[in-house]
C-alpha cells in the first residue's frame, strides 16, 4: 500500500499531537522522493517540512505494519534528515566539482590510503578508481628518479595537517615521468585531528621544460656566443622538447630580404636557395608570414599556392605542412620568422603554440642584442659620418697587415685638407661634414681590395697600401691630391681645396703600426710647413725631431705636475705718454738638463699632447696670486694679461673657476684680461660661446688674441663680447719696408675704434714703429723697444727704473 498525500498527512498530524508540537507539512513544497516500499507496507518518503518556529526543512516520514495477536499495528515515525541531506548535497557538488576539474585530484583516508580519484587522475596518470582506491599515493607514483628527500618532507608535513604547495616528479602506469605542483590540504575532524587529505596535482611538466628552455636561452645570450650560435641551440631544444617538427629560424634585413639563420635538421642546400629572397605575399610559409606580419599556416605545401615558387628549392620531400611565425622587434618592425615543419598534413598543437610563443619573445631578443652589439662594434671601430673605419679599427687591423706583407714594403699615407677650418667657418659645419663624405667617398673610389681607407680626427685620413715602394707611393699621392683638389660642390657653392699628404714606409721607418702612423703624421706637419697642396715622406731627421718632441711631452707633463713653470710679465704701455696699461703673462720654461726651453718649441707640445689647456689653467691662477702680492706691496700694476685656449672655453665650468680664483686673491674682475685666440670663432660646438659670453659677464676683459692671422671677419668680431683687438706681432716684423702691414694695421686701428674697442699691438721694436701707432691712435703697445718679458723682481726693478708717469687705470 502506497503513502498517499491522504495518509502522509494523517500521519504526521497523529505525531503532532503526540508530541505536542505544531508540524505540518509546507503547502507549497510537493513530496521528495519515495525512499522504500515494501510489500508488508512499510514505507519511507522525504517530505518537506515547517517546524515550529517557522523554519522549513525536510524530514523522513517512516511508516511500518506489525501484527500483535489479531490485532495490526502501525508505527509512524517522523526524522528531521535536514542537516544529512545538506551534507549529501554537499558532497554531491563537490563530487561534481572534482570530476570537472582538469586536475587531478585524490582523497585520503585517515590512513592516508585513497578513497576517491577523480577522472583527471586517471587521464594523468593512467590508474582506474579500482586500481588506485585503498592504496597509499606515493607507493604507486614513486618512480626511480623521484627525489627522495621530497618526498619526505611531503609525508612529514602532510601528517602534521599543514597546507602546502610543493614540486614532485611522479611517475604514471606507462612509467613516464611528470612533474607536478602538487597542493596539500587536511580536513579536520570535530576533535581537531586530522581525518582526511585532499591531494590536488597539476602536470607542470611542459610548464617548466618552456622554464629551462628560456633559462638556458637567456644564459646563451649572456655568453659571447654568436647569432647563428644562439640560434642553432634554440633549434636543437625545441626540437628535442618536440621531436615531431622540424625548426627554422631565419632573419629579414634592412632591404626586406630573408636570411636564413639556423635550421639544423632543413639541407644546407635549400637554406642556400632562400639566401636573399624578397618577402613577399606569395614567398612560401616564411616570406609571407614576414610580408603579412602574421602567422602562416601552411597544411599541405605541395598543393598550397603560397609554396608554388619554392617547391624546387631542395626541400625534403617529406615535410608536408609548415606554420611560421613572424619575428617582431619592439618597434613593430618583422626581424624574422620562426616555422615548425611537419611530416604529415598539420598545423601546430597548443603545445606548440606554447613552444613558439616562448621563442618568439626569445628570437627577439637574440635579435635585438646582436644589433645592438653590431651598433656598438660600428661605433667603436667606425667612423659614423663617412662609415670609414676608424683610428680603433685600424689598431685593430694593422699587425695583420704587417705579417700579410712577408716583408715587402706597405706605404702609410697620413693626408688632410688644407685650411679645413675655412670651409665650416664660412659655410658650416654641415657643409665641412659634406665635404669630409665626398673626401671619403673619392679615396674609396681609388683604392678597393686589400687597401685601406681610415678616417681619423676632423679632416685626418690614413690610407694603408699593400707591396707599395717609394716610387709607386709617390705616384699613389699624387693621384690622391689630383682627385681631391677637384672642386666641391658644398651647399650650393663649388670649392677647390688641396691636400697634404705625410708618407710612411714599411719596413724602412718603422715595424709596427704606431711608430708607422706617427712617423707618417710628422711627415704630414713637415709637408703642411713648406708648401700646401704637397707630398713629404717621412726622414730619418724628421725621426730626431719627432723623439725630441716626444721626450720635451713628458718632461713637460712632469714639470706641470711638479709646478717646475714659471710665469714671465711683458709690460704694456700707452703710446706717447708711455703709462703702464698692464702685464701680459707669459709661460717659462727650464728645464734641469736640457735648460731653458722657448715658448715657440713646449707650447707646440703642449697642444700635441693635450697639456695646454693645464697650462693655461695654471697661468691664470698663478697670475692673479702674483698680482695680489704686488698690490699687498704697494706696488701698482693696474691688470694682468692670460692666455687661454679655446679647450677652456669648451668648458662650461670655467667661469665658476675664475670667479673663484679672483675671490680667493681678493681682485676685482676688471683687473685681469683673458687672451683668446681667433680659432674660438669657428669652436661652435656645444656651449662654447655661451661661455665666453659667461666670462665677460663676471667684469673680465677679453683680447682676442693675435688678430688678423686666423678666422678673422667683423661679423665674427660683432658675435663675440670681446674688449680688445690684439694685432700679431708678424705685422710688425715687415712693418719698415712693407707698405701692406702699414695698411693692415691702419685698417685693424680703424676697426677697433669704430667698435669701441681698445687695440694693443704687439712686437713694437723701434721708435718709428711707436710713433707710426701712436698717430693712429692706438691704445695699447708691447715689445722690446720698452722691455722684454720680465720675471716678477724683474718687473719691479724695471717699474724702479723707469720712474715715469702713474699707471694707466685698468678699464674694460
Amino acid at each position: 500500500m502506497g503513502m498517499t498525500a491522504d495518509r502522509r498527512d494523517t500521519l504526521i498530524q497523529a505525531l503532532a499531537d503526540a508530541s505536542g508540537e505544531l508540524i505540518r507539512v509546507c503547502d507549497d513544497a510537493g513530496d521528495g522522493p519515495l525512499l522504500v516500499e515494501t510489500d508488508q507496507g512499510a514505507a519511507r518518503r522525504q517530505v518537506r517540512i515547517r517546524r515550529p518556529d517557522g523554519s522549513d526543512g525536510w524530514a523522513v516520514l517512516s511508516e511500518a505494519t506489525f501484527q500483535v495477536g489479531s490485532e495490526q499495528h502501525r508505527v509512524a515515525v517522523l526524522h528531521d534528515a535536514s542537516e544529512d541531506l545538506q551534507a549529501r548535497e554537499q558532497l554531491r557538488r563537490l563530487s561534481l566539482v572534482a570530476n570537472a576539474t582538469d586536475h587531478a585530484l585524490l582523497l585520503l583516508d585517515e590512513r592516508r590510503r585513497v578513497i576517491y580519484a577523480n577522472p583527471a587522475f586517471t587521464d594523468l596518470f593512467g590508474y582506474t578508481m579500482a586500481e588506485i582506491v585503498g592504496r597509499v599515493p606515493t607507493e604507486v607514483l614513486e618512480g626511480p628518479n623521484t627525489d627522495r628527500e621530497a618526498l619526505a618532507r611531503l609525508r612529514q608535513r602532510a601528517a602534521s595537517g599543514e597546507s602546502f604547495h610543493d614540486e614532485f616528479l611522479a611517475r604514471d602506469k606507462s612509467g613516464r615521468d611528470i612533474l607536478v605542483l602538487i597542493s596539500v590540504s587536511a580536513v579536520f575532524g570535530s576533535d581537531g585531528t586530522v581525518g582526511n587529505i585532499v591531494l590536488v596535482m597539476e602536470d607542470i611538466t611542459k610548464d617548466k621544460q618552456i622554464e629551462t628552455l628560456r633559462r638556458e636561452m637567456l644564459e646563451a645570450l649572456t655568453s659571447a656566443a654568436s647569432l647563428r650560435d644562439v640560434g642553432d641551440f634554440l633549434c636543437r631544444r625545441v626540437e628535442a622538447l618536440a621531436p615531431e617538427v622540424v625548426c627554422s629560424f631565419i632573419l629579414v634585413d634592412a632591404e626586406r630580404k630573408l636570411r636564413p639563420l639556423s635550421a639544423p635538421r632543413l639541407p644546407a642546400a635549400f637554406s642556400a636557395a632562400i639566401e636573399g629572397a624578397d618577402i613577399g605575399p606569395c614567398c612560401g610559409s616564411c616570406g609571407t608570414a614576414a610580408y603579412r606580419g602574421e602567422p602562416v599556416q601552411v597544411t599541405d605545401i605541395y598543393s598550397d599556392p603560397l609554396w608554388a615558387p619554392f617547391l624546387d628549392l631542395g626541400l625534403p620531400p617529406h615535410l608536408k605542412a609548415c606554420w611560421s611565425s613572424p619575428i617582431k622587434a619592439r618597434s613593430g618592425r618583422v626581424v624574422g620568422t620562426f616555422a615548425f615543419y611537419y611530416a604529415e598534413n598539420r598545423g601546430p598543437s597548443p603545445w606548440h603554440e606554447q613552444i613558439v610563443a616562448t621563442c618568439l619573445h626569445l628570437c627577439m631578443i637574440a635579435i635585438e642584442r646582436h644589433e645592438a652589439s653590431e651598433q656598438i662594434t660600428r661605433l667603436a671601430h667606425f667612423d659614423p659620418l663617412t662609415g670609414l673605419p676608424n683610428r680603433t679599427r685600424y689598431h685593430q687591423d694593422i699587425d695583420g697587415q704587417l705579417r700579410e706583407a712577408a716583408g715587402d714594403n706597405v706605404a702609410f699615407f697620413f693626408l688632410d685638407m688644407d685650411r679645413f677650418n675655412d670651409v665650416n667657418e664660412t659655410l658650416g659645419h654641415s657643409a665641412g661634414d659634406q665635404m669630409l663624405m665626398e673626401v671619403a667617398l673619392r679615396l674609396e673610389r681609388l683604392f678597393h681590395g686589400g687597401d685601406s681607407v681610415y678616417r681619423f680626427n676632423g679632416d685626418e685620413f690614413l690610407v694603408v697600401l699593400p707591396v707599395c715602394a717609394a716610387e709607386r707611393a709617390a705616384a699613389e699621392a699624387q693621384r690622391m691630391l689630383a682627385a681631391l683638389s677637384e672642386p666641391f660642390d658644398l651647399a650650393g657653392v663649388r670649392l677647390a681645396k688641396s691636400a697634404s699628404v705625410g708618407i710612411s714606409l714599411y719596413p724602412e721607418n718603422g715595424r709596427d703600426g704606431e711608430t708607422l702612423l706617427q712617423h707618417a703624421g710628422a711627415a704630414l706637419s713637415e709637408a703642411k710647413k713648406t708648401q700646401r697642396g704637397t707630398i713629404h715622406f717621412f726622414s730619418p731627421e724628421m725621426d730626431a725631431v719627432l723623439q725630441q718632441r716626444l721626450r720635451l711631452g713628458n718632461a713637460l707633463r712632469e714639470a706641470i705636475a711638479g709646478d717646475a713653470l714659471e710665469l714671465h710679465y711683458q709690460p704694456q704701455l700707452t703710446p706717447g705718454t708711455l703709462a703702464l696699461h698692464g702685464v701680459e703673462a707669459l709661460a717659462r720654461w727650464t728645464h734641469p738638463t736640457l735648460g731653458r726651453i722657448p715658448p715657440d718649441q713646449f707650447i707646440p707640445v703642449a697642444e700635441e699632447t693635450d697639456q695646454i689647456e693645464a697650462i693655461g689653467t695654471w697661468s691664470l691662477g698663478e697670475a692673479c696670486r702674483q698680482l695680489a702680492r704686488w698690490r699687498a706691496l704697494g706696488i701698482s700694476i693696474p691688470s694682468v694679461s692670460v692666455n687661454l685656449s679655446a679647450l677652456h672655453f669648451r668648458n662650461s665650468a670655467l667661469p665658476g673657476f675664475i670667479a673663484g680664483v679672483l675671490e680667493r686673491y681678493g681682485l676685482p674682475p676688471q683687473c685681469l684680461t683673458v687672451e683668446i685666440t681667433e680659432s674660438i670663432m669657428v669652436d661652435r660646438g656645444g656651449r662654447t660661446l655661451e661661455t665666453v659670453q659667461a666670462v665677460r659677464d663676471l667684469g673680465v676683459g677679453l683680447s682676442m688674441d693675435d688678430f688678423g692671422t686666423g678666422f678673422s671677419s667683423l661679423s665674427n668680431i660683432s658675435r663675440l663680447p670681446i674688449s680688445e683687438l690684439k694685432i700679431d706681432r708678424s705685422f710688425m716684423q715687415h712693418f719698415d719696408d712693407d707698405g701692406h702691414a702699414k695698411a693692415l694695421v691702419r685698417a685693424v686701428i680703424g676697426i677697433g675704434q669704430s667698435l669701441g674697442l681698445d687695440v694693443v699691438c704687439e712686437g713694437v721694436e723701434t721708435e718709428p714703429q711707436h710713433n707710426f701707432l701712436e698717430e693712429l691712435g692706438c691704445s695699447v703697445v708691447q715689445g722690446y723697444l720698452f722691455s722684454r718679458p720680465l720675471t716678477p723682481d724683474g718687473l719691479i726693478a724695471w717699474m724702479t727704473e723707469r720712474g715715469g708717469p702713474a699707471p694707466a687705470p685698468a678699464t674694460h
